[in-house]
């Protein structure tokens, strides 16, 4: 597994704080990496800058909303916060800002 480091300054361009970057990255590593990670059911993987680039061109409201919502796309399908109801909107958007970061 790759470790992704970023400079202060990167994370300060992307307009995410660290901690948010962090927690992202963590809710990302426990939540959303069985699927992102591989591709399963049609995810994107983390970092496949042709898969994710229409998608960032939604915005990344629409990204939060399906993300939290759950949505059925034309490659694949998002379960409602992944399949991980415990986490909070907050913790699904970080996980979001660190995808779209690393997917740019």
């Amino acid at each position: 597994m790759r470790k992704l480091m970023f400079t202060a300054a990167a994370v300060a361009a992307l307009g995410l704080s660290a901690a948010a970057m962090a927690d992202g990255q963590a809710t990302y590593t426990k939540a959303c990496n069985a699927c992102h990670g591989a591709g399963v059911a049609g995810a994107p993987k983390l970092g496949d800058k042709a898969a994710w680039k229409d998608r960032i061109a939604q915005g990344k409201e629409t990204l939060y909303k399906h993300a939290i919502q759950g949505f059925k796309g034309k490659t694949g399908f998002m379960p409602a916060k992944g399949g991980w109801a415990n986490l909070s909107d907050d913790e699904v958007k970080a996980a979001v800002d660190y995808m779209v970061a690393q997917s740019k």
